[in-house]
Formats: C-alpha cells, structure tokens, sequence
C-alpha cells in the first residue's frame, strides 16, 4: 500500500512540476509587452522578486540533506529561481527610476535573507530541526509570495478591470497549487501542504474576480462600441443633411 500511495505521489509530482513550470512561463506574455512598449506601465515588481526568494528556499527545502523524497520539488523551483531573475531583471531595466531602487533594493534584500537561512541551516541545525527550520521558511516565504498579488488584486476591485491581472496566470496558480496540495497530503508534509493549500485559496480568489470583473470589462467595450457607432450614424446624417441641402441650394441658383 506504501508504494502504491509513493507512486499516486510521485505522479502529483510531474503534474505539478509541469503545471508549475507553465506557471513560472505565464508571465512571459507581460514581460514581452513590457520590452515592446519599453515600460512596465502598472506591473508590479514585487510579486516576481518574492517568487525568487520563494524558488530559493523551496529548492533549497527540497534538497536531499535537508529533506527526504522531494527532490522533484528542488528541481522545479532551482528552474523557477532562475527565470524569475531574468523576469526581475527584465523589469529593473524598464521600470522607472523610483521604481527601479525599489526594486534593486529587495533584489539585495532577497538574496541576503536567503544566503542567512542556508547558512544557519548547515551550520546550526542537524536532522529533523534542520527540516523544520527550512520548512517553516519556505512556507512563511511562499505563503508571502501567494499573497504578493493582493496589490493586483485591490487594483482589479477599485478599477473595475482585469486587464494587469492575466487569467492564465491565476488559473496555473489554481492548478500548480492543487497538484501540491495532494502531493503534500499524500506524503504527509505540511510545509508544502499549507503554502500551497493557502495559494489555492487565492488564486480561487483571483479566478472569481477575473469573471465577475471581465465580464464588465467586455461590457464596457460593447457600450463604448455602441456609442462610437451612434455617433459615426449620427455625423452620417448630419453630413447626407448637409449634401442634400447643398444641392437643393445649388439646383435652385441654376434655374434662377
């Protein structure tokens, strides 16, 4: 039955390597916006530097002398630190000055707080104390990288609009996290289990704002298309008004 319930985990696993890996891809589409319209508009930074320190202390977490059988959790997040430095970087080159000592400035703040808890980890703790202080880590710092989009979120609310909150990125935040979830209930980690049990619960959120918000959006679009189209109608007319009397005007000099 052990081996049974292994395998049934390991399979979560791949599934929630890949739906991670596309979840650490998604953001693609903003940052190639981002370098065609050389501006990070209303993008925030913070939600891809916090997702780099969370990368660091999960592969971290993940690695066999610091826990047992999730080094399928070490290779996804080794892959996702790296990419979300070349998103950090990407948006460090086009954001503006005041953004960008903001940016530069958790960036430093990131890599030293992670370079301080692997340090204490080898050097002061052993064995399960060990797991215990990367996992309780890890977990604080992925429950803060789930809840980084909450400024995205109050911006969605007061704004009416989903336009800087992509729906493919809370939909893989939906699916990566439930992967997870079970791979943790099934291997009795709850480390992983409450991170991402508490990311599962946002992006819920976040999808229920996206289709109760897109909806007015598109609405939006369709009145504002009306309206274009009764005043394009409406100059029409006036136009045909003014031809027609200018031709009834022109008829009556010729005959005069």
């Amino acid at each position: 039955m052990g081996g049974l319930v292994h395998t049934i985990q390991f399979i979560f696993g791949i599934v929630g390597n890949a739906a991670t890996l596309f979840l650490f891809l998604v953001p693609t589409f903003t940052f190639k916006r981002i370098i065609e319209n050389k501006s990070t508009e209303q993008f925030s930074g913070v939600p891809y530097v916090m997702t780099f320190l969370n990368c660091l202390l999960s592969a971290w977490y993940g690695l066999p002398f610091i826990s047992s059988n999730n080094i399928l959790i070490a290779t996804i997040n080794g892959a996702g630190a790296a990419i979300e430095l070349i998103y950090v970087l990407i948006f460090f080159l086009y954001a503006p000055n005041k953004q960008k000592g903001k940016t530069l400035a958790m960036l430093i703040l990131v890599i030293v707080a992670f370079a301080i808890a692997a340090v204490i980890s080898v050097l002061a703790f052993h064995g399960k104390n060990r797991q215990l202080f990367c996992g309780t880590a890890a977990t604080i710092f992925s429950i803060v990288m789930y809840a980084s989009p909450m400024s995205i979120i109050r911006l969605v609310i007061k704004t009416k609009s989903v336009e800087y909150m992509p729906f493919f990125l809370s939909f893989a935040v939906v699916v990566s996290c439930s992967c997870w979830f079970t791979y943790a209930m099934l291997g009795m980690d709850p480390f992983v289990g409450i991170s991402t049990g508490v990311g599962l619960a946002l992006g819920i959120v976040q999808l229920i704002l996206y289709f109760i918000y897109c909806d007015k959006k598109i609405l939006n679009k369709k009145t504002s298309a009306t309206d274009e189209s009764l005043q394009n109608m409406g100059n029409d007319y006036s136009n045909n008004v003014k031809c027609y009397n200018d031709e009834k005007q022109s008829n009556f000099h010729e005959q005069v």
